[in-house]
């Protein structure tokens, strides 16, 4: 049972600087309700320290909400900010949530959260490669112009009443 990673990979958001999701879209995925997944993780709290899972102020539940269309759940929205599970936390959630279910959506979450990681590593190594090319080029070209200048100052003028050299008519 492989979920599809760019699925998951729409569920993962950037709250203070770190990719997190939410206790939300993790319970779907599990399919278990929010509130069953919530008790799971509060009876087994001492394995979810503060850079594992937190708690999403107000304003920033409201930002994901305006920003990405995060939905409010049925039956007149939440009471309390949902939690967010950051890479470890979820990793973590595995030795909490134990059927067979969550053991594979586990292994599909960690899969897209290294993917992701890959990726942001790519595109750092090529935005690299293409600084360095830009100021070796920038080189290259002040180079190619202080040359031009010289040749320039080296060279004679054109004179046009110089004696021409072939045949005359």
């Amino acid at each position: 049972m492989e979920l599809e990673i760019e699925s998951i990979k729409e569920m993962i958001y950037v709250v203070r600087g770190q990719k997190v999701m939410l206790d939300s879209d993790l319970a779907k995925l599990y399919e278990v309700e929010t509130s069953a997944l919530n008790r799971q993780v509060k009876r087994n709290i001492i394995r979810f320290p503060e850079d594992f899972m937190f708690k999403l102020t107000k304003e920033e539940h409201g930002n994901l909400k305006c920003h990405f269309g995060i939905p409010n759940s049925n039956y007149g929205g939440r009471r309390s900010q949902p939690y967010v599970f950051t890479e470890p936390g979820v990793a973590m959630l595995s030795s909490v949530l134990r059927s067979e279910r969550e053991a594979l959506v586990n292994i599909s979450i960690m899969r897209t959260f290294i993917k992701l990681r890959n990726f942001l590593v790519m595109e750092q190594d090529n935005s690299n490669k293409i600084s360095s090319l830009e100021i070796g080029t920038n080189k290259l070209f002040k180079v190619v112009f202080e040359r031009l200048d010289d040749l320039e100052v080296k060279l004679p003028s054109h004179d046009r009443n110089k004696l021409k050299i072939g045949i005359k008519k």
